[in-house]
């Protein structure tokens, strides 16, 4: 168990409310979730500068201290992913604690594999072995982002969001073989800053978009400098509802994306037989 956000927006955006302010805000879920429980193995907050990723992570949780506030009230990015982290795979260490990172790509992951070192033998073997070097930690987490990567880097012709569909039917399929009676977990984000990919697979996840800029109920402010006569738009995606506005729940079982225009679609992700050329091309 996790607890992850991701926002996407057309202009640089704040989002320290969502992070610390809010009446659920980030920080508070890992103090305490909908459920109760507590998320403070670790936090890590990541934007762009540029084209490349910009993260700072700590194994601490996100209310011990004034890392966290500080590094929230610093962001102003139109791609941020932030998580908080509760261990089920992995110790608590920093090369386990999320977002991961690769070149431009930054991933996080909320759930867990049940009997993971037993489905880490099926998808290590289709993980590109430079990519597989560059596996510093032991999470399942950090596993699924260089197969997803991968699958990508194999068919870059393919839609990211069919890609991520794919693959995660495939590790769904490893799972249900190892381990039929504990489904997987598999709420994920995936992004280079310009095109942000996810999915809601066994846990709870939501999203709010905004078509105009607003003064904010927490702070009074308004998170843009917007320009005059330009549209904005916004996508939120959080474990749970951040605020007391218009959050919608992610339907089980779907993969999201919002792409390079702001375009924001969800599908199903896609049953077994649409895997079947991908295998072929790989065995």
């Amino acid at each position: 168990m996790c607890r992850l956000y991701a926002m996407r927006a057309n202009e640089p955006t704040r989002v320290e409310c969502s992070l610390v302010h809010a009446q659920n805000a980030l920080m508070q879920q890992s103090q305490g979730d909908a459920e109760g429980l507590q998320h403070s193995h670790g936090w890590g907050v990541a934007d762009y500068s540029d084209t490349l990723p910009m993260i700072e992570k700590q194994t601490w949780a996100a209310w011990h201290g004034e890392h966290f506030r500080k590094r929230a009230a610093r962001i102003y990015a139109r791609t941020v992913v932030a998580h908080v982290r509760q261990a089920t795979v992995g110790a608590i260490a920093i090369e386990n604690t999320h977002p991961f990172a690769h070149g431009r790509w930054i991933f996080a992951h909320n759930g867990s594999i049940q009997k993971f070192a037993e489905v880490r033998d099926r998808m290590i073997e289709h993980i590109d072995p430079d990519l597989r070097n560059d596996i510093r930690g032991a999470t399942d987490s950090e596993h699924i982002f260089y197969f997803l990567l991968t699958m990508h880097l194999r068919h870059p012709q393919r839609p990211l969001m069919e890609t991520v569909g794919r693959g995660l039917r495939r590790i769904i399929q490893w799972s249900e073989a190892v381990n039929p009676l504990e489904p997987a977990g598999l709420n994920i984000v995936l992004t280079d800053g310009e095109q942000l990919v996810g999915s809601r697979y066994n846990r709870t996840l939501w999203h709010l978009v905004r078509n105009e800029v607003t003064v904010c109920g927490i702070c009074g402010k308004k998170h843009v400098q917007h320009d005059i006569g330009e549209d904005y738009r916004a996508i939120e995606i959080a474990s749970e509802p951040i605020s007391g506005e218009n959050w919608k729940a992610f339907a089980n079982g779907v993969v999201y994306s919002i792409d390079k225009d702001y375009r924001f679609e969800i599908k199903p992700i896609p049953e077994s037989s649409a895997l079947q050329e991908d295998w072929k091309a790989t065995a």
